[in-house]
């Protein structure tokens, strides 16, 4: 009886295990489905150019929310349902009766370019847009003539009294500033191409980058001529993008970015208060300048001279936000403000730059320095333009030899004072010698 009920047990143990087994197996096959379903769900990765349009990350975007959110007209699909920006939309809408009446422009020819040029739109945005084809092309046909006509207005000078009437000088400054806004794009390519469908002659004699540039010249800095990007291959990608591009210096003077970061920098007081002196560097018609190219040589940092008013904030935040979704290797602004959060710590440091007509500053001091510390403080970075590296290690160099001549110096300064200085020496050395004398005496009394 005893063997029957062992090998009953067995057996019933066998089938438990078998039927463990054929679950398990059923239940893995089934996992393993569910994710090829997943993998097969996703969507192919978009071909070159690919995306150049993204919201900001979270982490950057909380240190000033308002500095990337639209806050008078919407461009795009991402703030396109912000409550806040509605009233706007009529007013896009005039601008594109205005434009197709006054021009007699085939609306029709227009969709129809649009359409062909669909995907690739869709394909330069980081989000997906849930938009169906027709509002995708409405919103794209809609926003883009906007764009032309406020463009053309400004270039032109032609203003209606409609325009002054609704467009006050503080509506349209910020529209300007709007129009930088990372999140708040339409690909270039797409502006570029309707322009010139609707004005086939015009665009020959002016085409829409001239236009952009007269646009934006207040953030061309540098002085850049259309022609300049071409010789140069330069894609503009969207208006954040070109107005970096106004930035940088020309790609033969950009220098590489290598491993290694500026762990520690002293502050433009500190340098100052041993003797470093600071420049300011003034473009002209023959040496033209990068805001980015500071140089250092024989105790003198020499600095392009730049501007802090209520513009600075949003565009300098943008261009950052596009370096780390877009640019990540070539993040050279982002090199720029970390460089300036080391020399500007402390209020006194803008002070004795705005001192030196290096900044010209039209913000509150503190305000002003805050910024240019919180530039950069969400940043995580492993790379960085090796001049500023090397002229990092210069400086703090620098300092460590002027602070040892500075104290050899003051110790110096007069025949008496040295005099004094190494009575106290030998009086110290004397005494601790006769200490030390005392303390073995007792030892070996």
């Amino acid at each position: 009886m005893a063997g029957e009920s062992a090998s009953f047990d067995d057996h019933e143990h066998d089938a438990n295990a078998s039927f463990i087994k054929n679950h398990e197996h059923a239940g893995g096959k089934k996992l393993s489905e569910e994710i090829a379903g997943m993998l097969g769900s996703l969507k192919p990765f978009p071909e070159s150019p690919g995306y150049c349009i993204y919201k900001v990350s979270e982490p950057i975007r909380q240190s000033n929310e308002q500095a990337y959110t639209p806050q008078v007209i919407s461009i795009g699909p991402f703030h396109r349902n912000n409550p806040k920006l509605q009233s706007m939309e009529e007013f896009k809408l005039r601008y594109l009766q205005s434009f197709r009446d006054r021009d007699k422009i085939n609306l029709e020819d227009l969709v129809s370019a649009i359409k062909g040029a669909e995907e690739g739109a869709r394909e330069r945005y980081s989000e997906p847009i849930k938009l169906g084809s027709d509002d995708f092309l409405k919103m794209i046909l809609v926003d883009a003539i906007f764009i032309i006509e406020f463009f053309r207005k400004n270039w032109s000078k032609i203003w209606t009294k409609y325009d002054r009437r609704i467009l006050t000088p503080w509506l349209s400054s910020r529209v300007q500033m709007d129009l930088i806004l990372l999140e708040n794009q339409l690909p270039f390519f797409i502006i570029e191409k309707i322009y010139d469908i609707a004005f086939p002659s015009l665009s020959k004699d002016h085409p829409f980058i001239e236009l952009t540039f007269c646009q934006f010249q207040y953030f061309n800095v540098q002085g850049y001529e259309p022609r300049d990007f071409w010789s140069s291959g330069i894609i503009i990608l969207h208006f954040t993008d070109l107005l970096r591009n106004f930035c940088l210096p020309p790609c033969e003077r950009q220098p590489e970015r290598s491993v290694g970061i500026i762990k520690e920098m002293h502050s433009a007081t500190q340098l100052a208060e041993i003797g470093l002196k600071f420049k300011k560097i003034t473009s002209n018609s023959s040496t033209i300048c990068s805001p980015l190219e500071l140089k250092y040589a024989d105790g003198v940092l020499e600095i392009p001279c730049f501007q802090l008013d209520i513009t600075t904030e949003i565009h300098a935040r943008n261009l950052v936000a596009l370096e780390e979704c877009h640019f990540p290797e070539d993040a050279y602004i982002t090199d720029y403000y970390i460089l300036l959060s080391f020399l500007i710590k402390t209020g006194e440091d803008m002070d004795l730059l705005v001192r030196e007509q290096i900044i010209a500053n039209w913000l509150d001091g503190v305000v002003a320095t805050s910024m240019i510390n919180k530039l950069s403080e969400k940043s995580f970075y492993s790379q960085m333009n090796s001049h500023y590296q090397k002229m990092a290690q210069k400086l703090n160099g620098f300092y460590a030899s002027q602070s040892k001549l500075t104290w050899r110096r003051a110790l110096f300064s007069t025949p008496l004072i040295g005099a004094s200085a190494i009575s106290a020496f030998l009086l110290l050395l004397f005494t601790c010698v006769q200490s030390l004398c005392s303390v073995l005496s007792l030892k070996y009394f």
